[in-house]
């Protein structure tokens, strides 16, 4: 079972619900592998796809592995799941999705920036950091993460929190 082959056959089906692949992963188990399906999409309020999005893309999945030779003989487990925290932004869709989340970005050059995502298009991001807007290439960036926050400040709408106080 070849992760390449998964995201053939998965691809399309995961189209038809308006979701992106970002990812396929296979872990061995045991006796069984694992098949992790890491979706992404902009869903409903444009913060990323919604627990509905994913059970009803995770049924068609299933069956069209199911269906598929690609999966060989061998059980395996499937886990369909969105990108979470923890996976690096790497495309400006993600970016987009996290608008109001407070990141880390390591740059290509100079020290770690840490700042609040006010926008961010096809070219560039936009952070609040301490208060002043700083755009940074998404060429300029090494890594960026999102960073956990218990007390997340209030949002100004769904997903969304902008420190500036515009309106999303």
């Amino acid at each position: 079972m070849k992760a390449e082959q998964i995201a053939a056959v998965v691809e399309p089906v995961i189209a038809q619900f308006g979701l992106d692949l970002d990812a396929v992963e296979i872990k061995p188990a045991g006796r069984r592998s694992v098949v992790r399906v890491v979706v992404d999409g902009d869903g409903p309020d444009g913060t990323g796809p919604s627990l509905d999005d994913i059970a009803e893309a995770t049924k068609a999945v299933s069956g069209a592995l199911d269906s598929s030779e690609e999966t060989g003989a061998g059980p395996y487990t499937l886990e369909v799941t969105s990108r979470g925290v923890s996976r690096p932004l790497t495309l400006p869709r993600h970016w987009r999705h996290n608008v109001g989340r407070l990141v880390t970005v390591t740059l290509t050059e100079g020290d770690p920036v840490t700042g609040r995502i006010i926008e961010s298009d096809d070219e560039k991001v936009s952070l609040d950091v301490d208060g002043t807007a700083r755009p940074i290439t998404y060429s300029e960036i090494r890594k960026a993460l999102v960073q956990v926050e218990l007390n997340r400040p209030k949002s100004n709408g769904p997903g969304r929190n902008d420190p500036a106080g515009r309106e999303n």
